[in-house]
């Protein structure tokens, strides 16, 4: 084999996918049909969980000048009427601020220096795929370049990152099992020459005669979305006339210049099966959602981290099964993301004026009573490699004898057993310790028992302390992607669950 990996696509599911995999020091291709970046803003925002894996990759804070912190999300209807105010929590779970509103281009900028930074990635620009063979020991891709000839490459596995119209896809030959909501949108994108002043930073106008999205896509950028009837003139709506008459009462040509305008139809679909022998499906090209949770680029990256350290426990010589676990894992908690922003879509673009003054009064009613609107927690993943939890394992400032940082960067993002104490781990034997060492797995014990500073590391910003005390936790074992394998109550609860674990990577 050429190659450990062979990824087909270079947006930000490819791109993470590619760097965290490179990362692990494996031997990885990208194939991208165009000749460059993309270079133009589709994703507008991403959370704390993903700044969490850009931190794993060493690119979080070069990923700052592209952003903005985002405090809230307001909800308004015709009149200007305030139905809705979200509060964003800063931090979040995963020690970051919980949104992020971004520029896509220097997000992609930022990654792919990071990802040809890594002396074990390839990226293969304007190579189309066109053909796909798979055999016992790995795959054989064909690709096309622009002046129409051909190569070959072999990987070990493939993962199609190449979106919702991808070649992976078809080869995969999965059916799409389609929600049946979609809309047609006209998205306008501006760079702003100076700030103007009232210009809503996040704000989803819900006016039946016509609903808006309008959102700060990073610092100087702004994104003007307007809701469009089926039979909508495409033609005609993206010419640059059409548009300044609909952002007049916003702002005019002298504030900004309209970078691009685009027509967008959602989807909101699932492909049944995400893997096929050595071909895996990752992103859009698995699943495909509406915009209005922001979760789309979020998804993918998510499916990134949770493929990453897998294919590197295969290619290491865990049974290939372990790739079974990341549909039924990713899936639910992809369905849970379309459900909740179908959900939300349509009440957010409700075209029938009645039924819309019936909501306006019903959420003007709940803010009067001074209701505050439930912040949304996606689920824990299930199923697949999960014991017990599933949940994210929370990330807080924590200090080591040598410095004070946020508990990845002190601890690394392998396996990790994390104790309440050191005798949490008596009942571990040699065997065990061995077993969990060969797999890459450390421990971190917190000096949270009677015996004060009894630890590796020290809880500076309280989290852990009320984390232990809320889940009753004395251990608990974390996976690669922060998310918890499963926690134990007593030592020799931590040995069983371990024990579970290495059996289920082949190790028992």
């Amino acid at each position: 084999m050429d190659y450990d990996v062979a990824i087909v696509g270079y947006g930000p599911t490819g791109m993470a996918l590619a760097a965290l995999l490179g990362q692990l020091g494996r031997k990885v291709i990208v194939l991208e049909r165009y000749t460059g970046l993309y270079n133009l803003p589709r994703a507008a925002a991403f959370d704390d969980e993903t700044m969490r894996t850009f931190q794993s990759l060493g690119v979080a804070e070069a990923m700052l000048p592209g952003t903005n912190i985002q405090k809230g999300y307001v909800w308004v209807n015709g009149q200007h009427e305030v139905l809705l105010d979200i509060e964003y929590d800063n931090p979040g779970r995963c020690g970051w601020p919980a949104q992020y509103m971004m520029y896509q281009p220097h997000l992609e900028e930022v990654m792919d220096r990071k990802v040809r930074g890594l002396p074990s990635v390839t990226v293969q620009q304007g190579a189309k795929v066109v053909g796909i063979v798979q055999a016992d020991a790995g795959v054989t891709l064909t690709a096309r370049a622009e002046d129409g000839s051909e190569s070959q490459v072999t990987a070990r596995w493939l993962v199609g990152c190449d979106g919702g119209n991808g070649y992976v896809r078809d080869h995969l030959d999965g059916a799409l099992d389609d929600y049946g909501f979609f809309e047609n949108w006209l998205v306008c994108d501006f760079q702003m020459r100076h700030a103007v002043p009232g210009l809503p930073s996040f704000q989803q106008v819900c006016n039946p005669e016509q609903p808006i999205s309008i959102v700060n896509i990073g610092p100087n950028h702004h994104r003007f979305s307007f809701r469009l009837e089926a039979g909508a003139d495409r033609d005609a709506l993206v010419k640059p006339g059409t548009v300044w008459p609909r952002v007049a009462a916003y702002f005019g040509p002298d504030d900004a210049e309209l970078i691009r305008v685009a027509n967008y139809t959602f989807r909101s679909c699932v492909v049944d099966h995400w893997r096929k022998g050595r071909v895996l499906l990752a992103g859009d090209a698995a699943h495909q959602m509406p915009p209005f949770l922001a979760q789309g680029m979020v998804s993918g990256i998510r499916d990134a981290r949770n493929l990453a350290w897998k294919l590197d426990m295969v290619l290491s010589g865990t049974p290939d099964t372990l790739l079974d676990t990341y549909q039924p894992e990713r899936e639910p908690h992809v369905r849970f993301i379309i459900e909740k922003a179908v959900e939300l879509g349509k009440v957010q673009t409700m075209r029938d004026p009645e039924a819309a003054k019936a909501r306006d009064a019903r959420m003007i009613a709940a803010r009067k009573a001074y209701q505050k609107p439930d912040k949304l927690r996606y689920p824990a993943l299930k199923g697949g490699l999960i014991a017990n939890d599933g949940s994210l394992f929370p990330q807080g400032v924590v200090s080591s004898h040598t410095r004070t940082a946020l508990f990845d960067d002190i601890t690394g993002s392998d396996w990790l057993i994390v104790a309440k104490g050191a005798e949490a781990l008596a009942e571990l034997t040699d065997a065990d310790r061995a077993d969990w060492a060969a797999i890459g797995g450390t421990q971190a014990v917190f000096g949270l028992s009677s015996m004060v500073g009894a630890g590796d590391i020290s809880d500076t910003g309280g989290i852990y302390t009320r984390w232990f005390d809320e889940t009753g936790a004395l251990a608990a074992i974390i996976r690669p992607d922060s998310h918890i394998y499963g926690t134990a109550t007593s030592a020799s609860a931590l040995r069983a669950l371990l024990n579970t674990l290495l059996a289920a990577l082949g190790r028992r």
